[in-house]
């Protein structure tokens, strides 16, 4: 696979680009937005690595130019200093597919890349699965509702597919991390709320539409459709 890197820190690039190396994939490296979004509009790569702080531009802008000029197939990871909540709300909002902070752990850079480019290019083809109004396309890795497109990034299309294929389950947060993120830190988790709520409006999950998120407190969420509950 092809791989980008950018980052303001050359000794850092190195290290992405060893560890990468040792996968078995190919990796460029570019010190300034500029020079990565200059090679995107001739160049190809299966997965983009992307800092924050960087001398002519931001992470998130970077990320915004990628998903509005580039698509939203290639997946893209943020490597960076920043940890707060709401820097993974807006790593994530911008377009990102996950957010790990540094100082970069090898085996958890490695696990993530490998994470990423597995759920984002698979050699089998799925059968379509179609839930009521909703049709999800593993082949394309995309949604349509009453056959119009739905835009989702890729973590956004697992968490709504594994939800539909867990209708009615309560389903745990820790399950659902583990699932959909696979063994992160405790600052990555908060993110499945904010996953939850944009999914609540992407798929318009309403009784009026016939399923429901419904959050339980202290344990984590059951998707349901409106005949599945029952009540008080």
């Amino acid at each position: 696979m092809r791989i980008a890197a950018l980052d303001d820190d050359a000794l850092q690039l190195d290290l992405f680009k060893q560890a990468l190396h040792a996968m078995g994939h190919t990796c460029h490296t570019y010190l300034t937005g500029a020079q990565l979004l200059h090679s995107l509009q001739s160049e190809h790569f299966d997965l983009l690595i992307v800092d924050w702080h960087l001398p002519d531009t931001t992470g998130p802008e970077v990320v915004r130019w990628v998903r509005q000029h580039v698509g939203l197939e290639m997946p893209i990871l943020f490597v960076t200093h920043r940890q707060e909540e709401r820097d993974i709300v807006e790593g994530l909002g911008c377009g990102a597919d996950d957010f790990m902070t540094k100082p970069v752990r090898i085996g958890e850079l490695r696990a993530r890349v490998a994470a990423l480019l597995r759920r984002s290019y698979t050699d089998k083809p799925e059968e379509v699965l179609e839930f009521g109004r909703y049709r999800f396309l593993p082949e394309s890795r995309s949604l349509e509702i009453d056959g119009a497109p739905v835009e989702l990034k890729n973590r956004e299309y697992e968490l709504a597919l594994f939800l539909f294929q867990n209708m009615g389950q309560l389903l745990t947060r820790d399950h659902l991390k583990e699932v959909i993120w696979g063994q992160v830190p405790d600052v990555m988790s908060r993110s499945l709320d904010t996953h939850i709520s944009r999914l609540r409006i992407l798929l318009d999950l309403r009784p009026a539409n016939g399923f429901i998120v419904t959050s339980v407190y202290g344990v984590g969420y059951r998707f349901e459709t409106t005949e599945q509950v029952q009540p008080a």
